[in-house]
C-alpha cells in the first residue's frame, strides 16, 4: 500500500496516530494538577515503566494539554552526565517569561529573576556544566548560598508565589528522571515538599525506569508520601488492537483476525513494537485487509530494523563484560533472573560479577524488581542477545 499514507509512527516519543489504553493516567494526571492549581492537597506523579511503553509519549501528550488548559509548563530531558541545576536554570527563566507573558507579574516577577541570578552565580562554582551565561542581577541572601536544597527550594517558592498570585501552576515534566544524581535528585524533592508545605503551586510529572521508585526513595525518605508511582505497562489486548486498527481504519484499511493476533504475540503489546509491526505490515501489504503472510513478511522487516536501531544503538555502549552478563540473563527464562544463576552460567562468583551488574542498572539496562533479581528494562532485548551474540 502507498508509503505516503502510512499512518503508522514508530519513533523516540513520536505520539501515535491512536493512543489508546491510556485514557485512566492522563485524567488522573488532569486532577493532581487542578487540584493543585486551586490550591488543594495533591500529589506529584512519576510514572515508572520499562522502555518501549511510551512514557515519553504519555508525558509530552500530557505536557501539550496543560499548557493549552493554562498551566505553565516546563519540559526537561535529563540526559546522562549532566547536572539539574544546568538543566533546571534555562528552564525556570522560561517559565518565568511564559508567566510574564499571561500577565505582568510586576515587582514578583523582577525579584524572581533576580533569586534566579544569584542561584545562577552559586551553582556555576558548584557545576561546571552550567552554560548559562545572561546577567539577571541577584536578590542577595535569597537561593544564593550554594547549598542545592535550600537555594532550589527557595527558587521554587518564589515561582511558585507568582503561579499562585496568577492562579495557575507552575508544573516539571521531567523525562528519564533515573538520570538524576541522587544528591540532586533530594535536593529535588525537598524543594517540591516545601512548595507543598506552604501550599505553593509547584508540582512535578516525571517518567524513569522501574529503578526510579527505590531511587526516590533513598534520595528522601518522604518521596513515597509526595508522588504517586503508577507503573507503565504494555496495552491490554483490546487497546493494542485498538491502536493498530483505528489509524488504519480511518483509511479504509482493515486487519483480519488472525494477523491481529499474530501481531500482538509477536510484540507482547508494546506500544512501540505495535507501531513498528504497523508500519511494516503496511509496507508488506499490496490491499485490504492486512492478512497474515503480510504480518509475516512485517515480523522479518521489523526484527531487522529493531536489531539495526533500537536494540543496536544500547548494545554498543556495553563492555565485552557487560554483553555476556545480559547474554547469561537471555539464557534463562521467566520474567526475573536471580543474580546467583547469571553467576552460575558465567562460571564466576556472585561477588566477581556484582559491579557489571551494578554499572548495567547505572546504565539502564536492567533493574532490580526486588533483593536479587534481574530484568531487562528493554523489552525483548533477551531475544536480541540471542541473535546477536548466538553462542555464550
Amino acid at each position: 500500500m502507498d508509503p505516503r499514507t502510512n499512518p503508522y509512527a514508530p519513533g523516540a516519543g513520536t505520539i501515535p496516530p491512536e493512543l489508546a489504553g491510556r485514557d485512566e493516567i492522563i485524567e488522573r494526571v488532569a486532577i493532581a494538577l487542578d487540584r493543585c492549581r486551586n490550591g488543594l492537597s495533591s500529589r506529584g506523579l512519576l510514572l515508572v515503566g520499562l522502555r518501549g511503553v511510551g512514557k515519553t509519549v504519555l508525558l509530552t501528550h500530557i505536557s501539550q494539554e496543560a499548557e493549552a488548559r493554562g498551566f505553565v509548563v516546563v519540559s526537561i530531558e535529563t540526559p546522562e552526565n549532566r547536572s539539574l541545576p544546568s538543566l533546571i536554570i534555562p528552564a525556570l527563566r522560561s517559565a518565568l517569561i511564559k508567566l510574564d507573558k499571561m500577565a505582568a507579574v510586576g515587582d514578583l516577577g523582577k525579584r524572581a529573576l533576580r533569586v534566579l541570578g544569584g542561584f545562577v552565580g552559586a551553582m556555576k562554582i558548584k557545576y561546571s556544566d552550567i552554560e548559562f551565561v545572561l546577567d539577571l542581577g541577584t536578590e542577595p541572601g535569597v537561593a544564593d548560598s550554594g547549598n542545592l536544597e535550600q537555594d532550589l527550594a527557595a527558587l521554587f517558592s518564589e515561582v511558585g508565589a507568582i503561579a499562585k498570585e496568577k492562579k495557575t501552576a507552575l508544573v516539571l515534566f521531567i523525562d528519564e528522571i533515573q538520570y538524576i544524581e541522587e544528591e540532586q535528585f533530594a535536593a529535588l524533592i525537598m524543594s517540591l515538599h516545601k512548595c507543598a508545605q506552604n501550599q505553593l503551586p509547584v508540582m512535578l510529572i516525571g517518567a524513569g525506569l522501574p529503578q526510579l521508585v527505590g531511587q526516590a526513595g533513598r534520595a528522601k525518605s518522604y518521596a513515597e508520601r509526595l508522588f504517586e508511582y503508577p507503573e507503565i505497562g504494555p496495552l491490554s489486548g483490546q487497546a493494542a488492537k485498538k491502536a493498530l486498527e483505528a489509524p488504519a481504519m480511518k483509511l479504509g484499511v482493515q486487519y483480519d483476525q488472525d494477523a491481529l493476533t499474530k501481531i500482538l504475540s509477536q510484540t507482547k503489546c508494546y506500544p512501540y513494537f505495535l507501531q513498528e509491526w504497523g508500519k511494516n505490515s503496511w509496507k508488506c501489504a499490496t490491499q485490504s485487509p492486512i492478512t497474515l503472510n503480510d504480518v509475516q513478511c512485517a515480523t522479518e522487516l521489523a526484527i531487522t530494523e529493531l536489531d539495526a536501531s533500537f536494540f543496536r544503538v544500547r548494545y554498543d555502549r556495553l563492555t565485552p563484560g557487560e554483553k555476556n552478563y545480559l547474554r547469561a540473563m537471555a539464557e534463562l527464562t521467566g520474567e526475573h533472573c536471580r543474580s546467583g544463576d547469571i553467576a552460575h552460567i558465567l562460571q564466576r562468583a556472585v561477588q566477581t560479577v556484582a559491579p557489571t551488574r551494578a554499572n548495567l542498572i547505572a546504565k539502564g539496562m536492567i533493574y532490580s524488581p526486588s533483593h536479587g533479581d534481574n530484568s531487562f528494562t528493554v523489552p525483548l532485548f533477551g531475544d536480541y542477545m540471542k541473535r546477536v551474540i548466538p553462542k555464550l
